[in-house]
């Protein structure tokens, strides 16, 4: 069966949503549309996963809300829990890479957030000689600078890291290899299915992989230009109850 623009209709059996820009509108809230149509999956036996640059802690009521039973993906691929939020896999950067990328921070003056198993770190930062005290998931910078974030991903590159952003102006780093894709595909093993059986919805590039890798990547209405050139298909904007409408148009 073919929709349009020629796609052809998947067997969708695990949706893997996004949160910030995708499930989540402008107020962080999840829009009444979006959880009728999340239900609705969920009770024809559909996984729906969330998938997500966030730590746990900060995605665990949201899926707590939505009454979620499956799988969920963290830290852009670097966690993975289970359904009764026990952890299943963690992928940490060594202490070397962060103490890189602080002093990469502070040769070009960036804004910056750090994330351990237990703390968001944004100002304040520890002592060089207390790095190893932490569990280090991911270093973010924020540069609105152009040619300035350019010299910090090609240092990046060089040093063998995952590089990916949230947001236009800034870079989400993790372990080399991590991805919400590569995430998404051990989840997919587990449960019995393959990528071709995921719709994957996001609206940045550390969504790429995994838009690039389901079966039917979808991109935002409000998404990065890159992100929706990947794209099998482009839904409504955050605000408009984009995730249900990819839900109506390819899962139910």
């Amino acid at each position: 069966m073919e929709l349009e623009n020629n796609i052809v209709k998947k067997d969708i059996r695990l949706v893997a949503l996004d949160m910030d820009g995708t499930l989540l509108n402008e107020d962080q809230e999840i829009s009444q549309a979006n959880r009728e149509a999340i239900t609705k999956a969920r009770e024809n036996g559909i996984h729906v996963v969330l998938s997500t640059g966030r730590p746990f802690i900060h995605v665990e009521d949201y899926a707590r809300s939505l009454e979620l039973n499956s799988f969920i993906i963290t830290v852009n691929g670097g966690e993975i829990w289970d359904s009764n939020g026990n952890l299943l896999e963690r992928n940490l950067l060594t202490v070397e890479e962060i103490k890189m990328m602080w002093n990469l921070k502070n040769l070009h003056q960036t804004n910056f957030w750090a994330l351990t198993v237990d703390k968001v770190f944004r100002e304040d930062f520890p002592e060089e000689t207390a790095l190893n005290q932490h569990q280090w998931l991911k270093f973010g910078f924020d540069v609105d600078d152009d040619d300035v974030r350019n010299t910090i991903i090609e240092e990046l590159n060089k040093r063998k890291l995952q590089v990916t952003n949230s947001s236009p102006t800034n870079l989400e780093v993790n372990p080399y290899g991590i991805s919400k894709a590569n995430a998404l595909e051990k989840v997919c093993k587990r449960i019995g299915i393959t990528m071709d059986n995921v719709m994957a919805v996001g609206d940045s590039l550390n969504d790429i992989a995994m838009i690039e890798g389901a079966g039917l990547g979808v991109a935002m209405g409000n998404a990065q230009e890159t992100v929706k050139k990947a794209a099998d298909w482009v839904t409504s904007t955050n605000n408009e109850d984009g995730v249900a409408k990819a839900i109506v148009q390819w899962v139910l």
